[in-house]
């Protein structure tokens, strides 16, 4: 058999329609599949890979942390060097507040941690998140999925929680007394890059206060400069009690965190303690790649010229068969007017050597979210490319 038939005889599958391309190498804004064939990566391992792949700097730091150690011991135990710098580094790039960072394998485990800690903060348990959101698929990040199609066949979920549309007024009304949290992508990713309006999820912030709730912010797709800002809630003016990072955090490897202040985070140490642990969160090597990637991306002016790469993408991405186009930085969804044409210009994009995808929640949208180092010229030749893949797919 070859590796195709062995991947769909004994790899677990999620859908019965996987991409099923086999690449063999991936460096920078590429990838090469197993023929030879060179595409550019536009959905950037769903933003896992803001600084491209197989960055010299990360795998140097992969190498050097191999060399010294792997796993020791569950995490939380052992002072290990990369987890240490790591937190400190992401505490001074953060509010004052956001000085204590729980590291988790994903960003499913992140989420999980943060609605444990604003039950055992607040010592409430009603939660609110919104349609179309998407968190992750555990049990507990299933349940605010905005979605029921997703969440339907694995019911009982949890209890006491309510979704509201993204940008919805009524919402400010409902977070009252009894509320642990407000979680909330800070722009929605999956429903195919929708933005908070700004003085609605000011007026979100405001009423956690009023109410003592805390406001957990997802960035998972949104941190790391996606946005044109190292992390999205600086667009907004705002500051969350709870940031949910993971993706682009391990910079290529598995890494997760939740962040919070110490004080808050300190409630999962007793009654009972060990309230939140993990065998292989905050592993040595994924927090050494994590910083070097960390260091990369604030070295670079990658995050500077993601508003100029994003007027690219909505002068040049004009066509008649793109009924809307939406931005978050360099980070965008083409819509059309079906699951079918967009489908049509997909496989399109993937002939033309353009990896390309759809939304979750939103199956008519193109995703757009290169590694943030495209260069202007490149992107201008994506840009094109795509334009030609729409002709080429018949759509109007």
């Amino acid at each position: 058999m070859n590796n195709r038939e062995l991947f769909l005889q004994h790899v677990a599958q999620t859908s019965d329609a996987p991409m099923a391309l086999e690449m063999v190498s991936a460096e920078g804004i590429y990838q090469k599949d197993i023929n030879g064939k060179t595409y550019v990566d536009l959905i950037s391992g769903f933003s896992v890979c803001n600084i491209g792949h197989s960055n010299a700097k990360v795998i140097a730091a992969i190498d050097k942390q191999i060399r010294e150690y792997m796993h020791l011991i569950v995490y939380g135990e052992f002072i290990e060097a990369p987890q240490v710098r790591y937190a400190k580094m992401l505490c001074d790039l953060l509010p004052p507040h956001l000085n204590s960072v729980f590291f988790t394998n994903s960003g499913a485990e992140a989420v999980e941690g943060a609605m444990k800690l604003a039950k055992r903060v607040t010592g409430r348990s009603k939660m609110i998140c919104f349609e179309n959101s998407y968190h992750g698929s555990t049990q507990g990040a299933l349940s605010l999925i905005g979605d029921e199609y997703f969440r339907q066949s694995f019911r009982p979920l949890l209890p006491g929680i309510y979704h509201y549309p993204y940008n919805d007024p009524a919402v400010i009304k409902a977070i009252d007394e009894d509320t642990a949290c407000v979680i909330m992508e800070t722009v929605q990713a999956e429903a195919g890059i929708i933005r908070p309006d700004g003085d609605w999820i000011k007026a979100i912030r405001d009423k956690c206060t009023v109410t003592g709730s805390l406001l957990v912010l997802d960035e998972i797709q949104a941190g790391f400069g996606r946005t044109g800002h190292l992390f999205a809630f600086e667009g907004y003016g705002i500051e969350p009690d709870i940031l949910l990072l993971a993706k682009a955090l391990g910079g290529g490897m598995p890494l997760g965190a939740f962040i919070a202040d110490r004080e808050h985070m300190r409630q999962l140490t007793f009654n009972p303690v060990l309230g939140h642990i993990s065998t292989f969160a905050g592993h040595p090597v994924s927090c050494a790649a994590g910083m070097a990637a960390m260091e990369v991306l604030l070295d670079g002016n990658y995050i500077a010229e993601v508003h100029q790469k994003e007027l690219i993408l909505k002068r040049r991405l004009q066509h008649p068969a793109i009924k809307k186009i939406r931005t978050a930085g360099l980070w965008a969804c083409l819509e059309f007017k079906d699951f079918d044409t967009n489908k049509k210009v997909i496989a399109a994009c993937i002939k033309a050597g353009l990896i390309a995808d759809w939304f979750l929640f939103n199956p008519s949208g193109l995703r757009i979210g290169p590694p943030l180092i495209i260069t202007v010229e490149q992107l201008e030749d994506v840009c094109d490319k795509i334009l030609k893949a729409i002709d080429d797919a018949g759509v109007k």
